[in-house]
């Protein structure tokens, strides 16, 4: 089956290819603009960036909003995870402002909605993935983007996700728990 993924994040779409390696995934054309993304919910702002895609692409598409959800912040900074430091900042910033707003131990979650959309049939669903884990005590591992060096997975514990292997993040994550729901979904449509 072929996709068109809409993103425009390099590390999103290699861990899609990395998840549905049935699949064949195809970029947006060329020179796109990324929709405004002024949902307030990860579900509002995926079948935003899906729909958008599917309109560009005339075919079947996916996205993904994403982010991470601290318990002692009341869920901050959640759908603003990618410039919670600020419009442009990247991510050594905005993992450096989670270090200084939280301790070490305080429970956080990964959170993903995926949105598919098909312009021929009219199909829309969505599907979520979840990761629970706490803030280590400092930021461990090259490996993983954004806040993987300060996450430690409650279903991995004593590493972060920066530490772990592609295979044993996919197993655990927020986007390959989506991506599971998503696959099944699909098989049965």
């Amino acid at each position: 089956m072929r996709l068109t993924v809409a993103t425009h994040n390099e590390h999103k779409l290699a861990e899609f290819a990395r998840l549905m390696p049935e699949y064949e995934l195809d970029l947006l054309p060329a020179g796109s603009e990324a929709p405004i993304e002024d949902g307030d919910t990860f579900e509002a702002n995926a079948l935003i960036k899906a729909r958008a895609g599917a309109q560009l692409s005339g075919a079947a598409t996916i996205a993904d909003d994403s982010g991470i959800c601290v318990e002692a912040l009341g869920g901050e900074p959640g759908i603003h995870s990618a410039r919670w430091a600020g419009e442009g900042s990247d991510d050594a910033a905005n993992l450096q402002l989670l270090i200084e707003r939280t301790t070490a131990g305080d429970r956080l979650e990964y959170v993903c909605v995926i949105a598919y959309v098909d312009p021929v049939s009219g199909n829309e669903h969505l599907v979520e993935g979840r990761c629970a884990g706490i803030r280590a005590a400092e930021p461990r591992g090259s490996d993983g983007f954004g806040y993987d060096p300060a996450f430690e997975p409650l279903d991995l514990p004593g590493r972060t996700m920066a530490q772990l292997t592609g295979p044993e993040k996919d197993s655990i994550s927020h986007r390959g728990n989506a991506v599971r729901e998503l696959e099944s979904w699909l098989a049965t449509k």
